[in-house]
């Protein structure tokens, strides 16, 4: 991917500091109306991301119709844009009053993990709230190591990485971080890492995903067999009526140490997470763009 000019860069660092000022400074059912605009104003500036989810929704769900593929991608915005209010309120979050934008469920998944003292391997998808989960993960129990990706934007990578890191939590970079997350396995601590992004055929597995061959990654399953650490599956998913997210954490996946059946089962899990919440996960990513041989690309 080529770089863009640093004035580039810094235009689209102000403009990024001035969306999460508008969220932060306004009152909270000002910042979601704001929110859900900002959503919109990504669907009508990119709409290529419409037809990927398009895309990718018409072969994850072949029985549901046009209509219902448009409102669940409107969904999806509206998810983004409450995604980049929480965000925008990270430094107003607290132990005091996490309570407010999250709770647990399942939380016993958790507390079995950490007893055998060897770690706890999150798997955690593009769904509902990914950087909210952790941050109040962070508050509401412990501080966790989370595995992210730097952004091609610098100015914008340090932006986001301060208020990740306001609760406690420790990043590591994605570019080098398998030793860290060992030692911090062996120390008993939690990490999360995103496990729903297409991968490379020479880092991954073809998986059955939505009942289409996926690419992916085949790190975080030999992380698992390797350290020994219980791999739970966690997503921080909207509760409408209550209008705060619930962290919900679902039964340990079993990790066999066959690197390609572990990563399928991970799979299953956050497929299973996404099912129950089509209208949060990121359909706008080409999550099928690595294909087997001999298959055409799926993608305009």
């Amino acid at each position: 991917m080529a770089k863009h000019s640093a004035f580039h860069n810094r235009v689209e660092a102000a403009f990024a500091r001035a969306v999460l000022l508008s969220l932060e400074r306004t009152p909270l059912s000002v910042a979601y109306k704001l929110g859900a605009l900002y959503g919109s104003l990504l669907d009508a500036v990119v709409p290529r991301l419409r037809r990927t989810a398009h895309r990718n929704l018409a072969f994850a769900y072949p029985e549901r119709d046009v209509a219902w593929r448009s409102r669940t991608i409107d969904q999806v915005y509206q998810s983004i844009g409450r995604l980049l209010v929480a965000f925008a309120r990270f430094p107003e979050i607290n132990a005091r009053n996490a309570h407010d934008w999250i709770y647990y469920e399942g939380f016993e998944h958790y507390q079995r993990a950490k007893e055998r003292g060897r770690g706890v391997l999150f798997a955690t998808a593009h769904l509902g709230n990914w950087e909210l989960s952790a941050f109040a993960h962070a508050l509401l129990t412990e501080p966790m190591n989370v595995v992210v990706r730097p952004l091609d934007n610098a100015l914008i990578d340090d932006l986001v990485e301060t208020r990740r890191g306001l609760s406690g939590n420790t990043l590591l970079s994605k570019r080098d971080f398998a030793r860290s997350i060992l030692h911090a396995l062996k120390d008993n601590q939690p990490v999360g890492i995103l496990v729903d992004q297409n991968s490379s055929p020479e880092n991954g597995a073809f998986v059955p995903f939505f009942g289409k061959l996926a690419c992916a990654n085949l790190t975080f399953a030999k992380l698992a067999a390797r350290s020994g650490a219980a791999v739970i599956p966690g997503f921080a998913v909207w509760n409408q009526a209550q209008r705060r997210y619930v962290l919900r954490f679902y039964p340990e996946v079993p990790i066999s140490g066959d690197a390609p059946e572990d990563t399928a089962r991970i799979q299953a899990a956050v497929e299973t997470a996404i099912r129950e919440n089509p209208g949060e996960w990121l359909w706008i990513h080409r999550r099928w763009k690595t294909r087997p041989p001999g298959e055409s690309f799926l993608y305009d």
